[in-house]
């Protein structure tokens, strides 16, 4: 079996409503880059990458002279070739590599008649639990802004009526942080018997980081995410607060988990299919957590169905996997998989069935969604619809006005 094309087709998909983070918005949409590899056998391997907003098809079309020919059994060699360590520090090609990775597995799956998840060591679990993923939002489509505690709370307990949730993660770092407080203090009282995380996405001060941590030391807490930047801001808050830390930022590779190793900064490794260049890297980081104690989750870097099918079967086979995984699935109106969106049952996906990765897309509902893309473009996901004008910094001191109701049209 040799890798004989590969396509890509941007999609736009809508959000239920456009979502707030610290360093700017998700505009209404996700836009990610969905990858079909098609092998001499006639077998077609899908792959998903997303780019802040943005196409990334180009970049996938300048791979197709690397990787024609190319056996997908062949994993270790596909890395090299997409990202040699030295030659990727002028192209940033690790997302793109795990795209492909993600389609090679795909592939090996569907040629051996396996789930991708007995590639990877066979699945301990039949579904991964999920917490339910808690933004900030502006208004849209009949879909109620959330801004205030009250509003943030209605919105957790419609979520963990429909889907079962019993882990909250709320995304904060928009407000300013005795507001954001109140906020997730309002969530530990409505839902005294669940857990709780918070992820500023590092834009506190080390010193509003402890501050907020100590605050937060008596709830019911998985961890705090991210709290400022960098493995010594970490460090930092990590000496003095009684609250597991955990980063999606600064341990995104083998270099930077040995550092963490070395000098403990985070307590939990949030392990994303697509930083890390693919689901074999991060089985790989998660035994090296195993080994040093360190707690591992599943991290969402804002997926459709293929991306999430890979966060399932990274899920069904990791033996320390004690975290719910992050998700902004049910953020989403549709997805481009056949049968549409994958159903949660008790705060639970499962982890697909059929060969491969288990999913096919839809051709109508890509073609829908590529239309989309044509019409509304991409975004840029490091601003604000509402605050024209206004970019993050780090640490920031430009919060937003909670007591502003802003209505946007993305």
């Amino acid at each position: 079996m040799k890798i004989a094309d590969i396509r890509a087709t941007t999609v736009a998909v809508p959000l239920e409503a456009p979502l707030r983070h610290s360093n700017g918005a998700h505009w209404g949409r996700f836009v990610r880059t969905l990858v079909e590899v098609e092998a001499d056998n006639g077998l077609v391997g899908l792959g998903e990458m997303g780019g802040g907003g943005e196409s990334a098809e180009s970049a996938f079309r300048a791979l197709k002279p690397y990787l024609e020919g190319h056996d997908p059994f062949q994993l270790e060699a596909l890395r090299f070739k997409i990202a040699n360590p030295t030659a990727s520090l002028y192209n940033n090609r690790t997302q793109l590599l795990a795209a492909i990775e993600f389609a090679c597995l795909d592939l090996i799956g569907q040629h051996l008649g396996v789930p991708a998840c007995d590639l990877l060591g066979g699945r301990l679990r039949d579904a991964v639990p999920f917490a339910s993923y808690l933004f900030f939002r502006y208004a849209a489509g009949g879909h109620g802004e959330i801004r205030t505690p009250e509003q943030l709370v209605e919105h957790t307990r419609g979520l963990k009526e429909a889907h079962g949730f019993t882990v909250h993660k709320l995304k904060g770092g928009v407000f300013p942080p005795d507001y954001e407080l109140e906020c997730y203090r309002a969530l530990a009282e409505a839902f005294p018997g669940d857990r709780l995380r918070y992820d500023p996405n590092a834009v506190l001060s080390v010193a509003e980081g402890l501050r907020f941590g100590r605050a937060i030391e008596h709830l019911n807490n998985d961890y705090l995410e991210d709290p400022v930047w960098g493995l010594e801001g970490l460090r930092a808050v990590r000496e003095q607060v009684r609250v597991p830390l955990a980063t999606n930022t600064v341990v995104v590779n083998f270099e930077q988990l040995a550092s963490n190793v070395l000098r403990r900064g985070a307590d939990v490794v949030l392990l994303d299919t697509t930083f890390w260049g693919g689901i074999r890297p991060c089985v790989k980081a998660a035994a090296v957590c195993e080994t040093f104690q360190l707690g591992v989750a599943v991290h969402s870097s804002g997926e459709l169905g293929v991306q999430l099918a890979t966060m399932l079967h990274l899920g069904a086979v990791l033996p320390n996997l004690t975290y719910a995984a992050d998700a902004h699935y049910h953020q989403l109106k549709d997805d481009v998989i056949e049968g549409g969106k994958m159903a949660y049952a008790q705060g639970a996906i499962a982890v697909p069935e059929g060969p491969g990765l288990g999913v096919r897309l839809d051709p109508e509902r890509v073609a829908r969604y590529a239309e989309f893309y044509r019409e509304t473009g991409g975004y840029p996901y490091d601003r604000d619809p509402g605050r024209p004008g206004w970019y993050a910094t780090v640490p920031n001191e430009r919060f937003a006005d909670p007591d502003m109701s802003v209505e946007v049209t993305p």
